[in-house]
């Protein structure tokens, strides 16, 4: 690492520091009146944003990157329309700081609650999508926060122009420009001080594959919110409707492959075998859904007529495909689902589908995982479908945040105690 890089993360942490403070108690009406001037910029400066984009996209092209990476990279007029619509959405959200709990007194007299407050200063390193550089920004702004964005070098050209937007919208509302600021070089040595700047940033927020977030899990010394797989089951139950868990994994597996809380191991109850995998199987191979699979499923799949089917492997159980891949089990229980998910799951969204009250409830309290849902496709693991209006990322961690991370998951609390001239005794 050059001095120079480590000496300009250094300025930019102590920057972001001193922003915070001014962050923290901003109004909601300066923050709503930030993101609302960042959003008619936006629609202002589209066509340059436009071009801007267009030599990040040419530079990828000429560097060899495939076609999906383009595509996460390319910004059409439709699709800044849609930051900019998103940023109006934000401002729509309730704003969670300064909330206070109902305070409880106490027999000494005093009585406590507890104040919502801003993390601080977030940072965020993410790859291709310059999109995010406004999401994000917008998230951190409406809850307080000053951030650190760090994007991948593919986009620097987007994301330096996005930044300066960001920051005149600042202005316009009296607030700190550095409470915005996006890291300008594509020299990866940048990231390593980042990740290790505990004085200055309080957490890290991952937006990357997997080889990015295993870096960071391996070398950051500041906290994040991550998850690192998306290996999502849904279990039908002896007790299913068998057309609701026809429809609801259909949708879980090939409603879209790519994100994280798509389904890549569909467990079976023994006994509902025959029902539900002839009907089921046929979808997905209709649809190009390559089925990896167990001994048993293959003799129920095989007894039905089905071939081109693949034998699972002890590597497919903790494969995330993110493709057009399902594993396939058939189990004797819900013992035996609930433990291949201990086993294999990474804790991120997993599903029942029964009329079973009992083993739902079961499934809930032992299913160690972030999201648990009953008769529901796992692709609403999503802070939109939950209500969140946006969300930063999906946490499979127990502190700070678990599940999609909104608004409340970029803040904390801290006790607040009134007095009356009340002293210990």
């Amino acid at each position: 690492m050059t001095l120079n890089i480590q000496e300009m993360m250094q300025d930019i942490g102590r920057r972001a520091r001193s922003a915070s403070r001014a962050m923290a108690r901003a109004s909601s009406e300066q923050k709503n009146q930030a993101l609302l001037h960042i959003a008619k910029l936006i629609r202002q400066k589209a066509s340059d944003i436009e071009k801007v984009n267009l030599q990040d996209v040419e530079r990828a092209k000429a560097n060899g990157q495939d076609a999906a990476f383009v595509d996460r990279l390319t910004m059409t007029l439709k699709t800044i329309e849609t930051m900019a619509l998103g940023l109006e959405q934000i401002v729509s959200l309730d704003d969670p700081i300064g909330k206070i709990s109902a305070f409880q007194k106490q027999a000494s007299g005093i009585e406590i609650g507890q104040m919502r407050v801003p993390l601080g200063v977030i940072g965020i390193i993410y790859e291709s999508r310059p999109n995010v550089t406004i999401d994000a920004a917008a998230l951190c702004l409406k809850s307080g926060n000053a951030v650190i964005l760090r994007g991948g070098s593919e986009a620097i050209d987007s994301n330096t122009l996005l930044a300066h937007i960001i920051q005149e919208g600042l202005a316009a509302a009296n607030l700190p420009k550095d409470a915005v600021q996006v890291v300008a070089t594509t020299d990866r040595s940048a990231v390593g001080e980042m990740i290790t700047m505990t004085q200055y940033i309080d957490v890290i927020v991952p937006r990357g594959g997997k080889s990015l977030i295993a870096r960071l899990m391996a070398e950051a010394r500041v906290p994040m919110i991550k998850h690192l797989d998306g290996i999502c089951h849904t279990y039908i139950d002896a007790d299913a409707d068998i057309a609701m868990a026809i429809k609801v994994c259909d949708n879980a597996k090939t409603q879209r492959y790519a994100p994280c809380n798509a389904m890549e191991t569909l467990l079976v109850n023994q006994a509902v075998g025959q029902k539900v995998l002839p009907t089921l199987c046929k979808i997905y191979q209709d649809k190009g859904v390559e089925l990896r699979v167990d001994d048993l499923t293959r003799k129920t799949l095989e007894e039905n007529g089905f071939q081109n089917l693949v034998d699972a492997t002890e590597d497919d159980w903790q494969t995330e495909y993110l493709a057009p891949i399902l594993s396939i089990k058939t189990v004797a229980d819900i013992d035996e689902a609930m433990n291949h998910i201990e086993r294999y799951g990474s804790k991120h969204t997993d599903a029942i589908i029964t009329n079973n009250k009992a083993q739902a409830d079961r499934f809930l309290r032992e299913v160690d995982s972030a999201s648990v849902m009953v008769n529901a496709s796992t692709r609403f693991a999503d802070g939109f479908e939950y209500g969140l209006g946006a969300e930063i990322g999906i946490s499979n961690d127990k502190l700070h945040a678990r599940g999609p991370v909104g608004l409340d998951g970029l803040t904390s609390m801290k006790y607040i105690v009134m007095g009356h001239g009340e002293i210990r005794t």
